[in-house]
């Protein structure tokens, strides 16, 4: 007869998750064992790692990942890259194993007290099974939750002592729906708007990239003449940032987006929130007497947006059919950005001059991930993004995110056959947060180069201290850290860039390379505003 455990691999074989992002732990054991040759385990040496692997390898794959937790503990270490996951938009199942259903009454060792409502709010769905015999059928319910829009990711806690019980029949296999269509009387209405317009412009969101959306988001911008923005703090590329059209991203905060969009009388946002504000600036939410219309897949991101009017779609649907209701426009299309000037030569050099040096050596089909906040507008000044699915980073404003989702979109490039190069940036800060991805990257022996702007502190905090007139706060200096000393003891190759100069032949290399490299650049420790 079969368990419910045989029941339950032959089930993700069928959803396609066969490989498992994790660290083992004893209430996980009996799904583990004797581990089916047709399935990959990725290990993670923390959960907080193996969360955001799984997130960028979704991404990067556009198909949920499992990721498998050690109960409550292994949960909470994970906690920090569910939040970003979340608001990532990630769909991914999450599993946790849970104590002997026997023993659960009297609260043993690493039972999971409250396991539903530990991930809360930031899963679409948790469950724990009421019986054995119902986890094949709580998994298929998590994959349907999590793939629907708008995605997200779901939570299981799975006792230890079901996986050898008998089980039921199989549940039947079943597909849902992905996309919105918007409602085509208001889709009309936004048209209409957009027609009359004197002066639009298209805010564009991460949803634009997830649907494939690019062509469409051109097709539009040009259709109406329109200049373009990337939706504050976006953790996708949006557009061709080398598109005439394409303004850059907006400032994430009330009063100076606002005035960003001065002279636009209808602002069309796709994708995105209606904004993503931090920190708080106060102001007028638009300029004058601007009218925003919003495009969501997100019924409670439409309902929080202070402004503006909403309709509910798939951002590419959308996009394609507001194409097909506008005639061109009768005016004159945006001028071109201008180029930013050479930086200067300082010693140590700025964030501007290492990555000046980066988009020069720019592989033309790279994917960038970057979690280096203080050094941002820099990066995105000076490298900029023409393809889709191309640049990554986190959603939520946490850290510890982008070097283990670099591992997972560079393990989902090769899983793919697209093989496109993955560089990512971290900054010294960020490095240490989740700096166990490193093992993990070298055990799957990835040509990963990981750039680490070195500047000896939180620099961003600085930053922020120095808006919020907040002197004196402790601990935003990381004197002591030596990045090349633990890049080496977690199995990579490493070299300090002690120049601009020296990044190009140093990228070449490690994308050449059979293991993750890790390149530590010195840089000015001159603090960034921060708007």
């Amino acid at each position: 007869m079969a368990t419910v455990r045989d029941t339950t691999y032959d089930l993700l074989r069928d959803l396609g998750l066969q490989t498992v992002f994790g660290n083992p732990g004893s209430t996980e054991e009996p799904f583990l064992q004797d581990f089916p040759a047709d399935f990959r385990y990725v290990h993670a040496l923390q959960e907080a790692s193996a969360v955001a692997m799984a997130d960028g390898y979704a991404q990067a794959t556009g198909r949920p990942a499992h990721v498998n937790l050690h109960t409550a503990p292994g949960t909470g270490n994970g906690m920090g890259n569910l939040v970003t996951a979340w608001h990532n938009r990630t769909p991914l199942i999450v599993t946790a194993g849970q104590q002997t259903r026997e023993m659960l009454l009297i609260e043993p060792r690493l039972a999971n007290l409250r396991a539903t409502e530990l991930t809360q709010p930031y899963v679409k769905w948790a469950h724990e099974p009421a019986r054995a015999q119902d986890i094949p059928a709580a998994f298929l319910r998590a994959y349907a939750t999590a793939v629907q829009p708008p995605a997200g990711p779901v939570f299981l806690s799975l006792p230890m002592d079901d996986w050898a019980r008998p089980a039921d029949p199989p549940p039947q296999p079943r597909t849902v729906a992905t996309r919105v269509a918007p409602d085509p009387d208001r889709l009309r209405d936004f048209a209409a708007v957009l027609a009359g317009s004197r002066a639009p412009a298209l805010v564009l969101g991460a949803a634009v990239d997830r649907a494939d959306a690019w062509p469409a988001a051109v097709a539009l911008a040009e259709r109406l003449a329109a200049p373009v923005w990337a939706a504050p703090a976006p953790e996708r590329a949006v557009f061709p940032e080398d598109h005439p059209h394409f303004r850059g991203v907006l400032p994430y905060a009330i009063g100076p987006l606002a005035e960003a969009l001065r002279g636009h009388d209808t602002v069309l946002v796709v994708g995105a929130p209606v904004f993503r504000y931090y920190p708080h600036v106060p102001g007028d939410y638009l300029p004058g007497d601007a009218r925003l219309l919003h495009v969501t897949d997100d019924p409670d991101e439409a309902a929080r947006a202070p402004v503006g009017e909403s309709l509910l779609s798939d951002a590419g649907l959308a996009l394609a059919a507001l194409g097909d209701l506008l005639p061109p426009a009768d005016r004159a299309a945006p001028a071109a950005r201008s180029a930013p000037p050479p930086p200067e030569v300082t010693d140590p050099p700025s964030a501007d001059a290492l990555f000046a040096a980066l988009a020069a050596q720019w592989p033309a089909d790279g994917v960038l991930v970057q979690e280096s906040p203080s050094n941002l507008a820099a990066l995105r000044r000076r490298l900029r993004v023409s393809r889709p699915r191309s640049y990554f980073t986190m959603a939520s404003g946490g850290l510890g995110f982008g070097l283990p989702a670099a591992v997972g979109i560079a393990l989902a490039e090769r899983d793919s056959g697209r093989n496109r190069p993955v560089v990512a940036v971290i900054g010294d800060g960020s490095f240490h947060y989740s700096v166990q991805a490193l093992w993990t990257a070298a055990q799957l022996r990835l040509p990963l180069p990981v750039l680490v702007p070195v500047n000896q502190q939180y620099a961003i905090l600085k930053a922020f201290a120095e808006l919020k007139h907040a002197p004196g706060v402790p601990a935003l200096d990381l004197p002591g850290l030596d990045v090349t000393a633990i890049a080496r003891g977690y199995g990579c190759a490493s070299r300090v860039l002690e120049s601009p100069e020296a990044l190009g032949p140093a990228l070449r290399a490690a994308l050449a390379a059979d293991r993750p490299t890790v390149l530590p650049a010195p840089i000015s420790t001159d603090v960034p505003r921060i708007i």
